[in-house]
C-alpha cells in the first residue's frame, strides 16, 4: 500500500449485520489510512462512519425465495445503478460484505473493469450453494473469513482465504455500562429480564412477533415477575409493545442485562453467546423458501452457535416447531440454575475461545490496505 493520495472504496452491505461489520471496518481503515473515502450501500452505522450512502439496508434486505421474487424488479434496478456508479468513479477497491445473492452477481458483472474486490463475511457455501465457489475463484481478489473452520473449507476448495479472528471477540460490556442502562430506564438489577429479539427484517417481525407475544403471555403464568425487554433493529416496526421496554440503541447492553433471550436465528444468537445470555433460537420461513432450503441445505443446524460447536448447544425451533408450547418448554429451564442452563453457559465459554482475541477489525483493515 502506498501512503500517498486519496483511496476510494466502494462498499456494499445489504443487511443490518453487514452494516455493523461495515461500520467497524470503515472506522478501522480510516484510522490506518485517514485519506480514505467510502461510497456504496449500507445502513445508518456505515453512514455515521462516513459512507456516502446510495441505497439503505432497510430497502435491500430480503430472506427466502418468495421475498426475493417480490423485490426482484427493485433489486435489478439497484444492480444497474450500482454498476453504473462503479464505472463512473472507478474506486481503488470494492469491499463486499455478506449479502451473497447480490454481491456475487455484482462481482461477475463488474469483472471487466479489473477493480480488485475484497469479500468480507463470506457466504455459507459449506452449508448450501457450493457451486457459488466459482465466483470466488474467478472474480474475488481477497476473501476474508470470520470463522476458522470456514477458512479451512474455502482453502480446501482452492480459494485463498484469510482469517484474522472474529469481530465479536471485541464485544465487552462493563458492569458500569449495565448499571447505567438499568438506571436510564428505571430498571432494577434485582429483577430478571427476558429479551425478545424477533429479527432484523420486517417480514421476520411479521411472522415471529405474534408467536413471541403469545409466548410471553404463557411464560408469565410460570414466572409472573419476569420483566420483558425487546431489541428493535433499525428500520422495522414492532406492534403491541406498550407493556415492554423497547431498546433500539444499546441492544448488546440489553442482552447482557437479561437472564435469557428468545431470538430469531441470525447474528444476534452469537451475540447472546458472547455476552453469556442463554438463548432459544427460532425461525419461520415461507413454505416455498423452507422447501427449497431443505433440498439444498447441507448443515445440520441453523444457529451459528450450534454450527461452530458441531452440537445442539442452544435449542432450535424451526417452522411448525416454532410454537408457544415448544418455546415455553425450552425457555422454562433457563429461568433457573438448571442443568440445561449450566451446559449452555459452558458451551458459550467454548464459543468465546473459538472466536480468537480482540482487534480483528484492525487486522482485517490492515490486510485490505496492504492489497490496495
Amino acid at each position: 500500500m502506498k501512503k500517498v493520495g486519496k483511496k476510494t472504496f466502494f462498499v456494499i452491505a445489504g443487511e443490518q449485520s453487514g452494516d455493523l461489520h461495515g461500520s467497524k471496518l470503515i472506522k478501522s481503515i480510516k484510522k490506518l489510512y485517514p485519506n480514505s473515502h467510502f461510497i456504496g450501500h449500507g445502513g445508518d452505522l456505515m453512514k455515521k462512519e462516513g459512507l456516502k450512502l446510495i441505497y439503505h439496508t432497510n430497502d435491500l434486505a430480503v430472506m427466502g425465495l418468495t421475498e426475493v421474487v417480490k423485490k426482484l424488479p427493485f433489486l435489478l434496478n439497484v444492480m444497474g445503478e450500482t454498476l453504473g456508479k462503479i464505472r463512473e468513479i472507478r474506486p481503488d477497491r470494492i469491499i463486499l460484505i455478506d449479502y451473497p445473492g447480490f454481491n456475487l452477481r455484482l462481482s461477475k458483472n463488474i469483472s471487466g473493469l479489473k477493480i480488485p474486490i475484497t469479500y468480507f463475511i463470506l457466504p455459507q457455501l459449506w452449508a448450501w450453494k457450493e457451486n457459488r465457489k466459482k465466483y470466488f475463484i474467478k472474480y474475488i481478489d481477497q476473501a476474508i473469513s470470520i470463522f476458522p473452520f470456514e477458512k479451512e473449507w474455502f482453502e480446501k476448495n482452492k480459494i485463498p482465504t484469510g482469517y484474522y479472528g472474529h469481530p465479536f471477540s471485541d464485544i465487552s460490556i462493563s458492569i458500569n455500562e449495565k448499571l447505567s442502562f438499568l438506571k436510564k430506564h428505571n430498571l432494577s438489577d434485582k429483577d430478571e429480564y427476558l429479551i425478545l429479539l424477533p429479527g432484523s427484517r420486517q417480514h421476520e417481525i411479521d411472522k415471529h412477533w405474534p408467536i413471541f407475544l403469545k409466548t410471553v403471555k404463557k411464560l408469565k403464568e410460570i414466572a409472573p415477575d419476569l420483566k420483558i425487554l425487546v431489541g428493535q433493529s433499525p428500520g422495522i416496526s414492532i406492534p403491541n409493545t406498550e407493556d415492554f421496554l423497547v431498546e433500539a440503541n444499546n441492544i448488546q447492553v440489553a442482552i447482557s442485562c437479561s437472564k435469557l433471550a428468545l431470538a430469531s436465528s441470525g447474528t444476534v444468537t452469537l451475540e447472546c453467546a458472547v455476552l453469556d445470555t442463554p438463548v432459544v433460537v427460532c425461525y419461520k420461513l415461507s413454505y416455498i423458501s423452507n422447501f427449497i432450503l431443505n433440498i439444498f441445505n447441507k448443515s445440520k443446524y441453523i444457529s451459528i452457535v450450534n454450527i461452530l460447536l458441531g452440537k445442539r448447544a442452544v435449542p432450535e425451533l424451526i417452522q411448525s416447531n416454532m410454537n408457544v408450547k415448544s418455546i415455553v418448554k425450552e425457555l422454562s429451564p433457563l429461568l433457573h440454575k438448571s442443568e440445561m442452563r449450566k451446559k449452555m453457559l459452558y458451551s458459550f465459554s467454548e464459543i468465546r475461545k473459538l472466536l480468537g482475541y480482540p482487534g480483528s477489525y484492525e487486522r482485517i483493515a490492515n490486510k485490505i490496505l496492504q492489497k490496495t
